[in-house]
């Protein structure tokens, strides 16, 4: 595959990974998530399957953004160019334990939990929902820094292939995820505070240009060639 089709494709799975992440997280789940009753409540079952499905969708897209581009990154550095396909594998199996946290959810408000009494759905239903704030914590909250900041931040930054600037915030919100990430499991902070909120808004930004400007622009064709002719 041409190497600007390469880059524009990976764009795309970027952006496909914010429309897909982003309705699941803000509209989609916050029924199951924010109410304590809803595994013995009426239950909002429709809105959580469909952001399950999208979140499935997500982790397509997402192990896609780090596979379809490793032809090119293993170019700049074979080794990291891995890692990054590695942190990305690992991130989307966060994602898909939490997903399955909240279909359980779903399945034993349906089934009644063959005569479990109430006090116990809850108590389950709120240890499920736990599970889905760890899972995204350590998923999309901290080996998000890891892989797309610091890992692939690095790598764009060395090659060139995106203006340098644009790598930099990469490796700022990468930092400042695994930070943020490591504070709220060691205690320190709250999840969900507004520290926390702070510290990912440099990578949310940063995928999202990244997103936008590969699909529009592609790789950076000096830079490019330059890497093609080097790597032989």
């Amino acid at each position: 595959m041409n190497p600007q089709t390469i880059a524009r494709v990976t764009g795309v799975l970027f952006l496909i990974t914010y429309v897909t992440s982003i309705p699941a997280a803000f509209f989609l789940y916050p029924p199951v998530l924010a109410d304590p009753n809803y595994i013995v409540g009426a239950g909002a079952d429709t809105s959580v399957r469909l952001g399950a499905f999208l979140e499935v969708l997500l982790i397509i897209s997402g192990i896609g953004t780090a596979v379809v581009v490793w032809p090119v990154l293993k170019r700049v550095n074979e080794i990291l160019a891995l890692g990054f396909v590695t942190a990305r594998v690992m991130e989307c199996v966060f994602i898909a334990v939490g997903i399955i946290s909240l279909l359980t959810i779903v399945t034993l408000r349906q089934a009644g939990a063959a005569g479990a009494d109430a006090a116990s759905l809850v108590t389950v239903g709120e240890a499920l929902v736990a599970l889905n704030r760890w899972t995204f914590l350590l998923g999309p909250g901290f080996m998000v820094g890891v892989g797309n900041g610091l890992i692939l931040g690095y790598l764009m930054y060395t090659s060139r292939l995106v203006p340098r600037g644009m790598a930099v915030l990469g490796l700022i919100g990468g930092t400042l995820i695994i930070a943020s990430g490591a504070a709220i499991v060691l205690g320190v902070i709250e999840q969900g505070g507004a520290v926390q909120t702070i510290a990912v808004l440099p990578e949310f930004f940063w995928e999202l240009a990244l997103g936008i400007w590969l699909t529009v622009r592609g790789f950076n064709p000096s830079a490019l060639a330059s890497l093609l002719r080097d790597s032989g």
